[in-house]
């Protein structure tokens, strides 16, 4: 729901990734925007509260950013966030089961589906062609996928 990236600036609230530093784990740091503008083609400029100076700003660099759920709209029919589907079980048209949702990854052509199975693992463009059918009351996706490729 970002695409282009200054699409994040919808969002007022944003949770930023916060690495483990000595006995303090990882997590995510809960922050509103105090504005923002696009930088380039692929960047945000933001300013944060407290932010005031180059030296407070770099602790802030560098980090993931997410946002509430309940900010983001519903999917529409045939369309899926992509954290609904991670842990679905895969099989093909014939009912060959093929593993479960890893995760996904953003490839320049289009998505791809990462599907385990023990170690073996497959990567199914998440397209039309190969999605088949949804059904996330049973967490089972259906592919148009040949099991041994």
């Amino acid at each position: 729901m970002t695409e282009p990236p200054a699409g994040i600036l919808k969002y007022p609230v944003w949770f930023l990734s916060r690495p483990a530093r000595g006995l303090e784990p990882a997590g995510w740091d809960e922050i509103r925007i105090v504005e923002g503008r696009p930088h380039g083609g692929r960047q945000v400029v933001v300013s944060l509260p407290g932010v005031a100076d180059p030296e407070s700003a770099r602790l802030w660099t560098g980090r993931e950013i997410a946002v509430p759920r309940a900010a983001l709209p519903e999917p529409e029919a045939g369309q899926y966030y992509w954290e609904d589907l991670a842990g679905c079980r895969v099989e093909t048209m014939d009912g060959v089961p093929l593993g479960t949702v890893d995760h996904f990854m953003e490839m320049p052509a289009n998505a791809v589906m990462v599907v385990r199975d023990g170690e073996r693992e497959r990567w199914l463009p998440a397209v039309p062609a190969h999605l088949k059918r949804v059904d996330l009351a049973t967490r089972t996706i259906v592919v148009d996928w040949d099991p041994e490729f």
